[in-house]
């Protein structure tokens, strides 16, 4: 579901996770009104207010520890793809001369990077990841070994290049691992249930005048259901309208001429 909703339109997105809910919280409140009545509700205000403030604290604590944890989490996804981009930028620069093993490990590094943006952010997107860009990486690494072997480079410099090929392979691992989703199943439903719970509190109240309670119904739920948007835009990094762009790798195809 989070998937889902991490790839539709903001406007659609919005609709569905705030406006919607936040349209049955204001109808419920009024429902219930009319169900039980305004002086009973009336009667819990003084305790129900006092254990409102304690459910409203926990949640917004809760809520607000998940929305820092899955924005850490988008930023290491910006960071793998930056670190990707650096260390095929450095490798590149390592495998340059004349030697036709420096040029074919040249072109299996082009090769990698165009399968990388055509292919894994597409991928990425569905919690997938592509076979193809396996393949070049692959190839990339074979490349590598026969310039090594190659003996037209000093030691140093072989342990540099397969240093970065090691960095190319653990950032594409972390955003493959980071697209599959940040938030668990069971927070999330700690978080809906919360979410629904802290609104729903709501409900025990009465106030005289119910188009003020309504309203501030209304506030709260769009508060709540926002906050909650919000993890699941960040839950998927490379799905949706928020998400992590492949513009470093693509800039260092063009400092490739490729």
């Amino acid at each position: 579901m989070s998937l889902f909703l991490a790839g539709c339109p903001l406007w659609l997105g919005s609709f569905l996770l705030v406006i919607l809910p936040t349209a049955a919280a204001m109808c419920g409140i009024v429902l219930v009104r009319h169900w039980i009545g305004f002086e009973h509700l009336r009667s819990n205000n003084e305790v129900a207010g006092f254990k409102f403030a304690t459910v409203g604290v926990i949640y917004a604590v809760l809520l607000a520890f998940a929305v820092i944890i899955a924005w850490e989490r988008f930023s290491d996804a910006e960071s793998a793809v930056v670190h990707e981009a650096g260390s095929a930028a450095t490798l590149y620069r390592l495998v340059g001369g004349p030697e036709p093993e420096a040029s074919e490990t040249r072109a299996a590094l082009a090769n990698y990077l165009k399968l990388a943006v055509a292919q894994d952010w597409p991928r990425m997107a569905a919690k997938q990841e592509s076979r193809e860009a396996n393949a070049a990486l692959n190839a990339l690494y074979a490349s590598a070994l026969r310039l090594a072997q190659s003996g037209g480079r000093p030691a140093p410099v072989v342990a540099q290049v397969f240093n970065q090929l090691d960095g190319i392979t653990q950032a594409r691992r972390s955003r493959l691992q980071l697209a599959l989703g940040i938030v668990p199943t069971m927070v999330w439903g700690v978080l809906i249930v919360g979410a629904l719970l802290t609104v729903g509190f709501t409900f025990f109240f009465g106030t005289p005048n119910l188009a003020a309670q309504v309203m501030m119904t209304g506030i709260l739920s769009i508060i709540v259901f926002m906050g909650l948007y919000v993890i699941v835009s960040l839950d998927h990094p490379f799905t949706g309208p928020v998400h992590v762009e492949s513009e470093p790798l693509q800039a260092v195809l063009a400092d490739l001429g490729s």
